[in-house]
């Protein structure tokens, strides 16, 4: 299966359970960007349950904008947050400690454009996953998909579907139970190496 995504932050298990199971990936990048979506946010596991991790962007719903041209706002110190909030979330996780410096220099690095911040988290995210990065972008926006199959909505968390994923033991399991389809940082701390056997193993529901 051929597919075509959207470039997101930290993205989430359905995101990567797709990629683990095509023959080719392309990430769409010529579309309009879109509020709400996992474009700029991520959910981790912490304490308390489901946390959501927004990263701040210059946008405004008057002009319409590329995804491509949307600028994250540097002002905000949402880099340390977000990783003080990860290291809460995963420091007791069995494999935080193995990725825990691959992860960090995404937390200490400024960038720009979110695009640019989305494909070095998912550079770090296939080499974790010893996948090899042979994904191609759009160079316009695709309308008519051909042989790919269009998984864009995968971004949206207000339109995915929810997927039957099978369950793994997880950091709060014992507080709050199985919460599926996180970042694909709760998958890859909890499970380490068997990570890419679980993502194989999965069905999405497109």
């Amino acid at each position: 299966m051929n597919i075509l995504l959207h470039p997101t932050y930290f993205p989430s298990i359905a995101t990567f359970v797709a990629i683990a199971n095509a023959r080719s990936v392309t990430y769409e990048v010529c579309g309009n960007y879109q509020k709400q979506t996992y474009r700029n946010r991520m959910y981790i596991y912490g304490t308390n349950g489901k946390l959501h991790l927004a990263v701040p962007v210059i946008y405004t719903q008057k002009n319409r904008q590329l995804y491509k041209d949307v600028l994250i706002y540097n002002d905000e110190n949402w880099q340390d947050a977000h990783w003080k909030s990860i290291r809460a979330a995963y420091s007791n996780s069995p494999f935080f400690e193995f990725y825990e410096d691959d992860l960090v220099p995404v937390f200490r690095t400024k960038f720009k454009y979110l695009l640019d911040l989305n494909f070095r988290c998912l550079e770090i995210l296939y080499d974790c996953l010893e996948l090899l990065p042979n994904f191609e972008t759009t160079k316009v926006y695709q309308n008519d998909t051909g042989t790919m199959t269009d998984m864009r909505i995968l971004a949206d968390d207000r339109k995915e579907k929810a997927h039957d994923f099978a369950p793994y033991v997880q950091v709060f399991d014992h507080r709050h139970g199985f919460v599926p389809n996180l970042s694909i940082l709760d998958l890859i701390c909890n499970e380490g190496p068997n990570a890419m056997l679980y993502l194989e193993s999965q069905t999405i529901i497109a």
